[in-house]
């Protein structure tokens, strides 16, 4: 696993180290994330399921962030926060809080393969966020960095990870007019 998250650049782009754990990221389309395999915006669109090795009782975070906008080449815009849910009880993600709702894939056409990293943190307690909750726009989305989010709440290393590739497909267009 290490290998791929370095092989990548993902360390270092997104996060120092690579992940405790593989998280089982799995869309309704019946895809998979597996460590940087090539997925499309159309089979992303929808929020995932994910599940990580957790404790009874804790908290968690996911991030998912791309860190190629606008592209791999240029990443002026580094990162480009897709979704974020926080007070994650063990794995159950829809019962955390959102505070940036799921936006899938969504690249610029001609700007190549992003990575979309997904990350799981484990909480020390109960996040009381200091951030206005987001909305499923593009507003506050672009030059987010995850490490500042993760130091900010005092998340520490990632537990879990995975991630995987995608370029701009016809999906993208209508994604486009529903966030803008």
């Amino acid at each position: 696993m290490a290998s791929k998250f370095s092989e990548h650049g993902v360390v270092p782009d997104v996060v120092d180290q690579e992940p405790a754990a593989i998280a089982t990221v799995t869309w309704a389309s019946g895809v998979e994330a597996n460590l940087g395999n090539v997925l499309t915006p159309t089979v992303v669109k929808d929020a995932p399921t994910m599940t990580w090795p957790s404790e009874e009782g804790a908290l968690y975070t996911v991030v998912m962030t791309d860190p190629d906008a606008p592209s791999r080449a240029d990443p002026k815009f580094r990162e480009w926060r897709h979704w974020v849910v926080v007070n994650i009880p063990g794995t159950d993600v829809s019962k955390g809080l959102v505070y940036a709702p799921y936006i899938g894939s969504g690249p610029p056409k001609g700007t190549g393969l992003h990575r979309y990293v997904l990350l799981v943190y484990k909480q020390s307690g109960e996040l009381q966020l200091q951030d206005p909750v987001l909305q499923r726009t593009t507003k506050d989305r672009g030059a987010t960095k995850t490490r500042e989010f993760v130091a900010k709440y005092n998340l520490g290393n990632p537990v879990a990870g995975n991630f995987y590739q995608a370029e701009w497909d016809d999906y993208c267009t209508q994604l486009y007019k529903e966030i803008a």
